[in-house]
């Protein structure tokens, strides 16, 4: 079953709950999950009974076999309130966003990454620092680009040389929230957090000018470090690195629409790594339509190729493709 049919049967499952039910599922989601499924809840508009009923039935038998129930992520409140109107959307958030989750750095994961910038741009780096370490790689590298090129060094620099998080920090960290976010929960123990292949990861999401500028920056403080981030890092020429069997696999999960935006930025050696791996009529289309493309912003291009890293990545993580060039197998974590 594709990822995007699962997210649509939970976003109905969930619609045909009460909304006291609804509330409680969503609260033991993270932000992210609960983002999609707003989404997925927005776009059913009307959903036939017969479908309904399909949908409780195979939850039914799934939850009678014992297996896992998992929904998908991603932007809440709009969402949700587009999927269930202003004074439901409202209740259901306030309950969703009433416990711990919002506590601290928990808060900022509900938040886009503009409010996020706004809200810790004026602290200190190494707090910054210490708080996108703490959030998913994505959400960090969408922070990064809303800051100045000056304060975007500093603070990439300064997750690449952390070597986990003191008491001392999350303190400082703490008191910076509270004033933000009304955190608390200062006493907590050293947290094997940041280092190199944090800052590879969040640097895989801060498209490729800002990429390149904030290399250079780590280069002239120290090169060998320069290097080592750029070893962890996985970018989209890096599937070149794929066998022929792990790209068959990733092509199965991308939609064409997708692909032939993301390959307008690929190199003809990835183009051509590309054809090869799919029937001679598909790669004859692919070409066709890449030739007939007009032109596109290079940052949907960099979405695309961003969108199609995650599958690949999600792939490496459930063992079936391999991802080569820099880094280990268990650098996706």
């Amino acid at each position: 079953m594709k990822a995007d049919e699962g997210i649509e049967k939970s976003a109905i499952l969930l619609l045909s709950l009460g909304q006291d039910e609804a509330a409680e599922v969503l609260r033991n989601l993270g932000p992210k999950e609960v983002q999609k499924l707003g989404h997925a809840m927005a776009a059913l508009k009307q959903v036939p009974r017969e479908r309904v009923e399909s949908v409780i039935d195979e939850f039914s038998l799934h939850a009678s076999k014992g297996a896992p129930v998992a929904v998908d992520n991603e932007s809440i409140k709009a969402m949700l309130t587009k999927a269930l109107g202003d004074d439901r959307a409202a209740s259901l958030i306030s309950r969703i966003m009433s416990g711990n989750d919002t506590a601290g750095i928990e808060g900022l994961k509900w938040m886009d990454a503009a409010s996020v910038a706004d809200l810790i741009r004026n602290e200190h780096p190494q707090i910054i620092a210490t708080i996108l370490v703490h959030l998913e790689f994505d959400h960090a590298g969408d922070i990064l680009k809303h800051f100045t090129d000056r304060l975007r060094n500093d603070v990439l620099l300064r997750i690449a040389t952390l070597d986990g998080v003191q008491p001392v920090a999350l303190r400082e960290l703490n008191e910076a929230l509270t004033r933000i976010l009304s955190s608390s929960a200062a006493n907590v123990k050293k947290t094997a957090m940041g280092g190199i292949r944090h800052a590879a990861e969040i640097l895989n999401y801060v498209g490729q000018s800002n990429e390149t500028a904030i290399i250079d920056n780590v280069r002239e403080y120290d090169p060998d470090l320069a290097q080592k981030i750029l070893d962890e890092m996985f970018v989209f020429e890096n599937l070149l690195d794929i066998d022929d069997r792990g790209i068959q696999l990733l092509l199965r999960e991308v939609q064409s629409d997708a692909l032939i935006i993301a390959l307008k930025g690929a190199s003809p050696e990835l183009r051509d790594k590309v054809f090869k791996n799919m029937s001679q009529r598909a790669a004859e289309m692919l070409r066709e339509d890449l030739e007939s493309k007009g032109p596109v912003r290079l940052s949907e291009v960099e979405n695309e190729q961003k969108e199609i890293l995650k599958v690949a990545r999600r792939l490496a993580e459930e063992g079936q493709i391999q991802l080569g060039g820099g880094g280990s197998d268990d650098a996706f974590v």
